[in-house]
This record gives C-alpha cells, structure tokens and sequence, in this order.
C-alpha cells in the first residue's frame, strides 16, 4: 500500500521562502510524473508544478518563483517556494501518477498548510 506524506509547510512573511516535502512509501513501479496541487478556502485544487521524464512545467503564477525537484528512485519530490505571497496562502497536495500494467493510479497525500501573512 502508497502512503503518501507532506513536510515542511508553515507559516511565512510576504516575501519569504519555504521548501515543501513529499515522499512515498511503498513499492511504485511506473511512475510518470510526480506535482503538487493546492487549494485555497472556498476554491476548487489547481494545478501548481509537475516533474517528469520530460521536465518541470509551472502554472503561470509561480513561474520564476516556484522550483519543483523529483527524485523517482526515491519516490519523492520537493517545491522549493520563493519570494512567496499572501495568494500563495493554501494547503498543498502532492500527487504520484504512476502507469502499472496499462492502469493509471493516482497517489495523494493528505495536504499541508503553506500560510504567507505578516
């Protein structure tokens, strides 16, 4: 069985910086991209950074500031948020999406608080 587990969330000033964790436990063959998704109070979960084989893609409100790094042997995965704002203010989910015998299977954790407030 996937346990997936979030680290390192918190509570920051405008313009601060964090390094969010996932790592996965358990055995994950065919693991085709590893992201993290957040979602803010009373808004749906967006899309925020994916590593793959491919490379890193960003949402366009974190480019430049948002770095995403994978490690798939190790099953993990961090963000490293910089020059962070009140928006980014959202729990934060990372998502495993792996291929095993021509099924998809999505892992998730279960979401940690990134706070940015002075």
């Amino acid at each position: 069985q996937v346990h997936v587990v979030e680290s390192g969330g918190g509570l920051v000033q405008p313009g601060g910086s964090l390094r969010l964790s996932c790592t996965a436990s358990g055995s994950i063959p065919g693991i085709l991209y590893m992201a993290w998704y957040r979602q803010a109070p009373g808004n749906q979960r967006e899309f925020v950074a994916l590593e793959s084989s491919d490379g890193a893609e960003y949402t366009d409100s974190v480019k430049g500031r948002f770095t995403i790094s994978g490690d798939h042997a190790k099953n993990a995965v961090n963000l490293q948020m910089t020059s962070l704002k009140p928006e980014d203010t959202a729990k934060y989910y990372c998502q495993i999406r792996t291929l095993d015998d021509l099924s998809i299977y999505d892992y998730w954790g279960q979401g940690i608080q990134v706070t940015v407030s002075s």
